[in-house]
Order: structure tokens, then C-alpha cells, then sequence
């Protein structure tokens, strides 16, 4: 089944384009890639699909249905979750307390909350065992955990994640992408932004790639993975080899 679907979505900064008539889309139970450099336009593209702006045109489908200009805090409630590039923790509150909040405006009843608790905690024991601890004493690759689980604890059917490897060291990577995995086969549809390439085709079922807000490449991961043009979007050459 289509959990995504972006049909032709353009997103401007005022006169500045951010991206540009982007087709794409995310089957249910699929980690997909979203690749492409700094400023090739994958975290607005995930803005755009998680409501933060709205694209000047284009459609984007939430398993079938036009999502139009509904609002952020609305897609959340509805299954579409955003964990943002940096982690966007709050530093200052526990884990328990940054988890809570993931679950603010689900409208699920203190006991489902509860039990959402419980699963999340089962799902990333670290969190069980620094259940209070603030959250500002955590690794880098630590927060990136609590994000993740922040995130489930709306119980998504889409989990849209912006560069989740950033700044960590190659053992925290790891953990964080077999988290990732884990919550794929619990049946969680992934959108993956990641400008580290290996990693994210090793995981994905398929990728696009971005340039200058535009998807210059997608297919099988298998595929892409041996494509020159996968280098060439990195380093900033047309589809022609031309810089």
C-alpha cells in the first residue's frame, strides 16, 4: 500500500527555492532514502511533508488522502512523525519527561500512554536504564535514542528521520541504525534523510537523490549503490557529467 506520495511539490523560501517539483513515494513497511549534499533540499522536503511549511505546489498523500495545508501538530496525531536534524531534545528535562511529551496531543488515555511507555522502554532498554536521568548528560549517540523513542512514542506509521548519524562516532552509528531497523520490522514505514550514503543504502530498499532541490537519481538500493551518478550529484555535476 502508498503510505507517501509526493506528486510534483515545490517549496520556495519567498523567491529562493528550496525544492522543486519532487515525485516520489513511500510503500507501507519501507525504509526509504532521501540522499543528496548540504543544501540539496532533504530536510525541506521533510518539512514540507511534516506540515512545518507548505509547499507553493504540488500534492502530498498520507495512505491515500490529500494532506493539503493540514497542520503539523495534526499529521503527528494522525501517524506522520518528524524526528528534526540535531535531535531537538529538551536538555533539561529527563528522559521520562522528553518521552512523555512525544505522546502530548495523541489523545490516547492515561493507561494507553502508560502502556505506549512501557513498549517504547521494552524497544530501547538504554532509555529504561537511565529512565531519570536529564537528558543534557546524555552521548550525542544517547540523544539520538531518545529522539528516536520520543518519536514512537506517538505509535507513527511513518517515521521520517533527518540525518540521524550526524556528529555521531562509528559504534553509536551502529546502535542508532539497528534501532532503526528494529522499528522497520515492527512494521514503522521510514523516510530517511542521510548524507552518508553507505550507511542508508545498506539499510534502505530504495533511495532518491537530490541536487540543487531536484531528484536527479532514485531506485533499488542495489542499484544505486555501483551508479556514477550517485558521485556526481555529490560533487555538483549535471545528469551530463558537466559541472
Amino acid at each position: 500500500m502508498r503510505a507517501l506520495g509526493l506528486d510534483g511539490v515545490s517549496v520556495y523560501y519567498g523567491a529562493v527555492r528550496g525544492v522543486e517539483d519532487v515525485t516520489m513515494h513511500v510503500d507501507e513497511g519501507e525504509i526509504v532514502a532521501l540522499l543528496g549534499a548540504n543544501g540539496a533540499g532533504k530536510s525541506t522536503l521533510l518539512k514540507a511533508i511534516s506540515g512545518i511549511i507548505h509547499p507553493r505546489k504540488g500534492a502530498i498523500t498520507y495512505f491515500g488522502e490529500v494532506l493539503a495545508k493540514q497542520s503539523a501538530h495534526r499529521r503527528v496525531a494522525r501517524g506522520l512523525v518528524h524526528v528534526p536534524e540535531g535531535r531537538r531534545i529538551f536538555t533539561t528535562l529527563t528522559i521520562a519527561e522528553n518521552l512523555e511529551l512525544g505522546a502530548y496531543g495523541t489523545e490516547r488515555s492515561r493507561t494507553e500512554r502508560a502502556e505506549r511507555l512501557s513498549e517504547v522502554l521494552d524497544l530501547f532498554p538504554l532509555l529504561r536504564q537511565h529512565f531519570q536521568r536529564l537528558a543534557g548528560t546524555l552521548s550525542g549517540g544517547e540523544q539520538q535514542v531518545l529522539a528516536i523513542g520520543r518519536a514512537m512514542m506517538s505509535n507513527p506509521r511513518i517515521l521520517m528521520i533527518d540525518e540521524p548519524s550526524l556528529g555521531l562516532d562509528p559504534q553509536k552509528v551502529d546502535i542508532v541504525y539497528d534501532m532503526l531497523e528494529e522499528v522497520s520490522k515492527l512494521g514503522t514505514t521510514v523516510l530517511l534523510v542521510e548524507q552518508n550514503v553507505s550507511l542508508a543504502l545498506e539499510i534502505a530498499s530504495r533511495a532518491y537523490v537530490l541536487q540543487q532541490g531536484s531528484v536527479v537519481l532514485s531506485g533499488p538500493s542495489s542499484d544505486l549503490e555501483s551508479d556514477p551518478r550517485l558521485s556526481d550529484a555529490y560533487l555538483g555535476k549535471s545528469s551530463d557529467g558537466r559541472d
